[in-house]
């Protein structure tokens, strides 16, 4: 079993930056490909990012490609989701989750977090 907890969302200007942070525990976090997903309202969820267990492969969704950077630290057992530029299209709801095997679909990933609001104002 894995627990993720996310954090870092909140309310921010188009233009501006927020970096979300997701502390895993439980199993070894290492162990797994950990990805970010959003969902906005009347929309169903999205993929935006995903890293290896090494941290050295990443991919994005062409949405976020540029603005977003996705990043690990095994040490603290943390994935961090890195935005800028953002717009107002980025608000959502902000999930990571975790998969041994996964890569851009959701139906691949075994743990999910509770999710945290971006919120971003034109």
């Amino acid at each position: 079993q894995v627990q993720l907890v996310e954090s870092g969302g909140g309310l921010v200007q188009a233009g501006g930056s927020l970096r979300l942070s997701c502390v895993a525990s439980g199993r070894t976090a290492s162990s797994y490909t950990m990805g970010w997903f959003r969902q906005a309202p009347g929309k169903e969820r999205e993929f935006v990012a995903v890293i290896r267990r090494s941290g050295g492969v990443t991919y994005y969704a062409d949405s976020v490609k540029g603005r977003f950077t996705i990043s690990r630290d095994n040490a603290v057992n943390t994935v961090y989701l890195q935005m800028s530029t953002l717009k107002p299209e980025d608000t959502a709801v902000y999930y990571c989750a975790a998969g041994s095997t996964a890569w851009k679909s959701a139906d691949e990933y075994d743990y999910w977090g509770q999710g945290t609001q971006v919120t971003v104002s034109s």
